[in-house]
């Protein structure tokens, strides 16, 4: 199909039943859709919102658009859990269409208010010229999960940014409500984090740009993101044209965080020790993470596993992209530990423990496992997943335990190729002449790395046969190692 602007931006009531079932058996049919992450019934997934709690349960809504793998006229699409693992797909919760979001329902975040949760997101307005106005708006979602469009914009671009204002994270301080919001700046084209501040949710004062160490943040901010992990406030997202002397990344555009002090609100300073930014994520794929602090205490994080203007191997069935699964938060010696929840152990069908001094660990995976591997120091050697049996096809991770301490994902040889301009290798450092240990989730064409309990993670979209179902060592070897393989159900 030719995805003309025309058909990217017609309304959802120009495809018929028919039109929509067959984009949903294009899904469910797919020996790439994943059995334990979200991904979408229908079309695009990209962006995760309004990560929250309410009402007894987890809400996260997803940026869609529902007839193909393409980005179109966007909605929102709405899920929910008991714990964070199992998640239900509601449908279609926010719709485009009014005179402020005409041309799509973009980014935001979501905040508990009395007894509703209040939905603060982009608007996306194209005029007969195609230039584009970002609205900042809002909608209330009662405890019947019915969505009311707040009918007036919370917040308009001001004239010193350019039309690119969006992704607005809604945070309560005492008892005023702030939005940090990305922007490019009209002088200089450049990424800024925008504050503003309300008591009202009505009446917006704005605050100008965070003041900050960090340096050049490229030509625009996306997704930004403030959230507390163990007392230290963690500022995360998404600079786009990102300097290679700010942080090295071989990704179209990066996903980071900063690990700061404090943000005082009342200036709307960023303070902090360091102006180090870190990688999110080590791997591939993982872009647009939203975080929010629960009532439990913890702090949470999902990723979008997908990357803007790359293309997909599942695009030719018509549909596109996953998100990561939810990780706690917690902070070590200023770096950032990313955890799997521990409700993922309900997933578990059942265990086995490696086997010893062979080649072939695993034979038949059912491509939806968990792998949890300790590799002792002092030693190198090559694991394949998704292998046949050789070491010519399957997904090489080359470790070193050794002198050099490194893990490197290598994806040149596991299926179907895609975004080779950007590398097919990812490289980590980790300490040499320690044990390694591994919690790697495959879900069919998503892997997700944790490394060293979380203190690192290298995410990746993967699209290998279906009939590559070892887990091997690239030879035979005397390597030592521990470990079990889970198999996983379905969420």
């Amino acid at each position: 199909m030719i995805w003309t602007r025309e058909k990217r931006y017609q309304p959802y009531s120009a495809y018929s039943e028919a039109d929509k079932e067959t984009l949903a058996e294009q899904v469910s049919s797919s020996v790439y859709k994943p059995a334990f992450h979200i991904h979408p019934t229908s079309g695009l997934l990209n962006d995760p919102n309004g990560f929250s709690y309410f009402n007894g349960q987890w809400h996260i809504f997803y940026q869609a658009f529902p007839f193909g793998p393409v980005h179109g006229l966007k909605s929102w699409v709405h899920c929910v859990s008991d714990d964070l693992v199992h998640w239900h797909n509601l449908g279609i919760a926010l719709n485009p269409g009014n005179q402020y979001d005409s041309h799509g329902a973009y980014s935001g975040s979501a905040q508990v208010i009395n007894d509703k949760l209040f939905l603060m997101y982009t608007g996306n307005v194209r005029d007969k010229n195609w230039q584009r106005r970002s609205y900042q708006l809002g909608a209330w979602m009662d405890e019947n999960n019915q969505i009311t469009k707040v009918n007036q914009p919370l917040i308009t671009a001001p004239d010193y940014v350019t039309e690119h204002f969006r992704d607005p994270q809604l945070l309560k301080v005492n008892d005023e409500y702030f939005a940090l919001i990305g922007s490019q700046d009209k002088q200089n084209l450049r990424g800024e984090f925008s504050l503003y501040k309300t008591q009202d949710l009505k009446n917006w004062e704005d605050m100008g740009y965070i003041k900050h160490n960090l340096g050049d943040m490229g030509y625009m901010v996306e997704c930004p993101n403030l959230v507390y992990v163990d007392d230290k406030p963690v500022l995360i997202f998404c600079p786009q044209g990102l300097p290679q002397n700010i942080l090295p990344t071989d990704n179209i555009y990066p996903n980071v965080y900063t690990v700061g002090s404090n943000l005082d609100f009342k200036t709307g300073t960023w303070y902090s020790d360091t102006s180090t930014l870190m990688q999110l994520d080590a791997g591939f794929d993982v872009y647009a993470s939203q975080a929010f602090n629960a009532p439990d205490g913890q702090a949470y994080l999902i990723s979008w596993v997908g990357l803007p203007e790359i293309n997909y191997p599942s695009d030719k069935e018509n549909w596109a992209h996953c998100l990561s699964l939810v990780k706690r938060l917690k902070v070590v010696d200023n770096k950032l530990y990313q955890i799997p929840v521990t409700a993922m152990s309900t997933l578990a069908v059942a265990e086995q423990t490696l086997p010893q001094n062979q080649q072939v660990l695993v034979t038949d995976t059912k491509q939806q496992y968990e792998l949890k591997l300790d590799l002792d120091s002092n030693q190198t050697g090559n694991l394949l997943l998704a292998s046949d049996g050789t070491s010519d096809n399957g997904l090489q991770l080359q470790f070193d335990t050794n002198n050099e301490g490194y893990l490197i994902v290598d994806r040149s040889n596991v299926g179907e190729k895609f975004a080779t301009k950007y590398g097919e290798t990812r490289k980590v450092n980790v300490n040499p002449h320690k044990k390694l240990s591994l919690d790697i989730f495959v879900d069919h064409s998503i892997c997700e790395i944790f490394i060293n309990g979380g203190e690192q993670v290298m995410t990746l979209r993967f699209f290998a046969p279906q009939t590559q179902t070892m887990i091997a060592f690239s030879e035979q070897n005397t390597l030592k190692y521990s470990g079990s393989y889970i198999l996983l159900s379905d969420m």
